[in-house]
């Protein structure tokens, strides 16, 4: 399946939706993102406003 979402990527890219934070591991690259798995969203609009480390300042 993820052959068919990222092709050549997903033997060279790594990808972690954790319970507190979301990895994105590249080959030779190591860790590019490291980031709270957490969303933060204006009920009003129903717009996303912030994610990762921004949005879990907010709560």
């Amino acid at each position: 399946m993820l052959n068919k979402l990222f092709g050549k990527f997903s033997r060279e890219m790594g990808l972690d939706l954790g319970t507190a934070n979301t990895l994105v591991y590249i080959k030779d690259k190591g860790i590019l993102v490291n980031d709270p798995s957490i969303v933060a969203i204006n009920n009003r609009t129903d717009q996303i406003i912030a994610v990762g480390e921004d949005a879990r300042k907010m709560v």
